[in-house]
């Protein structure tokens, strides 16, 4: 977990050892699976969620669990599951993870008009500032960038970047370039 943003190969090769000899272990699982998804090994890292899953009972991992079926070229299995009955089951952090997914596969689909409405919530709205806050302002904001409208992707792209102060995003250099083209 410590590699996994700096070095994620290192990761996934530490998770094979410990995949190894602690199998049965839920955590061991978990954190296979996120190296195997940080290395863009979706199929595998599904197999280690869904195992995950399977030890704890908890539907905490299913938005990354669908966001891997996107990464596997299957975007319509990730929005069945976005209407599925575990999504009732998330945190709110988990539920606007699963919308950002939902909204990611629409866009894989070519539907950028019903992605932009899968982001359009009352936590978008929000003037509450959230950790995930930044992450769904900027997809909004670049989501209406593909689809053509500019002007609204430049007010939300500055609305990212004032509560990201942790600089997740580009959302910066995103409005700074847009404000270029629109001169």
């Amino acid at each position: 977990a410590r590699l996994i943003d700096e070095d994620p190969e290192g990761a996934y090769a530490y998770s094979k050892v410990a995949l190894r000899l602690a199998s049965r272990v839920a955590a061991v699982r978990e954190a296979g699976g996120f190296a195997a998804y940080a290395n863009q090994k979706y199929s595998e890292a599904l197999a280690e969620f869904r195992a995950a899953r399977r030890m704890t009972g908890s539907a905490e991992l299913w938005p990354v669990m669908a966001d891997c079926e996107r990464g596997l070229g299957r975007p319509e299995k990730a929005l069945d599951m976005a209407g599925a009955p575990e999504v009732h089951k998330l945190d709110k952090a988990g539920q606007v993870e699963m919308r950002l997914v939902a909204a990611g596969a629409r866009r894989d689909m070519g539907q950028l008009d019903a992605a932009i409405v899968t982001l359009q919530s009352p936590e978008l709205a929000s003037n509450s500032v959230q950790p995930w806050t930044a992450r769904l302002r900027y997809a909004y904001a670049d989501t209406l960038e593909q689809a053509g409208r500019g002007t609204d992707a430049l007010a939300w792209f500055h609305r990212t970047h004032a509560i990201d102060g942790d600089d997740l995003t580009d959302a910066e250099a995103r409005a700074e370039a847009l404000e270029r083209a629109q001169q």
